[in-house]
């Protein structure tokens, strides 16, 4: 965000935190996403074969929710964002993983940027309450100005090079500081490699130790990688999840070693469906000439498309206001829906996004039945083969999408809750920090002994 933006918000901080009446003391918070993780995958890992102590562990020990129903889209950027602010993506601005982008001009740029989160976020509120704020990792991160120790989630051309790029959007000098500290090079964090968490892990307990934030903020990735190439119940997945788990039981035993009192909450951005074919919505809108490619199989003009966003898509108007070509695509769209073989489950008008927190730019929205995703791309065929073996993206109420949260530490309660909503996941945070969100949609779930 701004300088400006910035300062507003703070401003606004310092007079509802005012505003609040005392509450229990503060407690640090190391906030772990785990993406891709299922609900299911801790509440049911006796039945999945999984060997999961750390989690488990976590779950039994705090507060732990049957399920978290997700934001519109149920994907990466959204949610997180959800997570830290409270607030539907209609109204924080992160409406998508990668930006909406037809003519390719972005070259597949993603929603990096902090800049374009418009309403406060829990790093805002830690700092404007005088604590310290780390992150590795957190999506839309990059300018954050309330982040002290910061390595976003950044890249260009998914190679070597990135990392002399996301070197520059970090806090100045701390790589350096935490690869002496860990013996761990930076490339490991920054980059695609295999070790990936493992590194993320043992970078997020030295900053604990070195530096004491209040909110420690970090985003693991390899299960989502693994749920997406070999699928969502894949050897490969379950491998991924239990060396994640070990990972976590290391991190929090380091980080509790230098802060007593820390509280760990474990959270998720979407659950994940099994996949098999796609369905290229651009095709049927280019059949209607509402889209047209040149030569190279690049779109030179359209007049709708869709923003693919893995189950679902947002269908856009480049004239908004353009009744008759919002007509022409829902006729399209409800002649797709009526074949079964497309896996179209609902199609989704202004009304129905608005009530599901999507982005108001969207014309209507595609909602998929699990095991078919959305593409956009050139060529006729309707369904086509697609590389991934499992996929989310879906409607938050497609059960399949149901997200994990739990918290444990010291003052924390041992409490079952049923489905929570993703806005719910920020006030409660906010909660154990002393530090609230001023306005959010969610509400604040007791977790601590003394709240109220």
């Amino acid at each position: 965000m701004s300088f400006v933006r910035y300062a507003l918000f703070a401003m606004l901080a310092l007079l509802v935190q005012a505003a609040l009446p005392p509450g229990a003391a503060a407690k640090p918070v190391l906030l772990i996403s785990v993406d891709g993780l299922r609900a299911d995958d801790v509440t049911d890992a006796d039945r999945k074969g999984l060997n999961i102590p750390t989690l488990r562990g976590l779950a039994d020990g705090g507060v732990s929710a049957a399920g978290v129903k997700g934001v519109l889209p149920t994907i990466t950027y959204p949610s997180h964002t959800t997570m830290i602010t409270g607030v539907h993506p209609a109204k924080h601005g992160i409406a998508g993983n990668a930006t909406f982008d037809p003519m390719g001009t972005n070259m597949g740029g993603w929603m990096w940027y902090a800049q374009d989160i418009r309403v406060p976020t829990l790093w805002d509120m830690v700092k404007a309450k005088g604590g310290t704020v780390a992150s590795i990792g957190w999506p839309s991160s990059v300018g954050a100005r309330a982040i002290d120790y910061n390595i976003p989630e950044f890249w260009r051309a998914r190679i070597p090079e990135d990392e002399k790029l996301l070197r520059l959007a970090s806090t100045p000098d701390m790589p350096d500081e935490i690869a002496r500290l860990t013996g761990i090079p930076f490339a490991h964090v920054a980059l695609d490699h295999a070790d990936m968490d493992d590194a993320r892990m043992a970078w997020i307990a030295a900053i604990v130790a070195r530096h004491r934030p209040r909110l420690t903020t970090v985003h693991l990735v390899t299960l989502d990688g693994a749920r997406h190439k070999y699928g969502p119940d894949s050897p490969e997945a379950r491998a991924t999840l239990e060396r994640i788990d070990r990972g976590l039981g290391t991190l929090i035993a380091r980080a509790r070693a230098v802060e007593p009192d820390l509280v760990v909450a474990i959270v998720s951005d979407h659950g994940f469906a099994p996949l098999g074919k796609g369905l290229n919505l651009a095709a049927a809108l280019a059949a209607d000439g509402l889209v047209t490619y040149g030569a190279n199989g690049k779109v030179t003009d359209w007049s709708a498309f869709p923003w693919t966003m893995g189950g679902s898509a947002a269908i856009m108007l480049k004239d908004p206001a353009d009744n008759a070509v919002a007509q022409r695509v829902g006729t399209i769209l409800a002649g797709l829906a009526a074949d079964p073989a497309n896996g179209i489950d609902r199609i989704l008008d202004r009304q129905e996004i608005a009530r599901l927190g999507g982005t108001t730019e969207a014309a209507f929205w595609v909602s998929m039945k699990s095991g078919r995703s959305t593409v956009a791309g050139p060529g006729s065929a309707l369904l086509q083969d697609v590389a991934y073996k499992g996929t989310h993206g879906y409607s938050p109420e497609n059960p399949d999408m149901a997200a994990a949260f739990f918290i444990s530490g010291p003052g924390i309660v041992r409490k079952r809750l049923g489905v929570i909503d993703m806005r719910d996941i920020g006030p409660t945070i906010g909660q154990v920090l002393d530090a609230q969100l001023p306005r959010h949609d969610g509400r604040v779930i007791p977790v601590m002994a003394d709240d109220r």
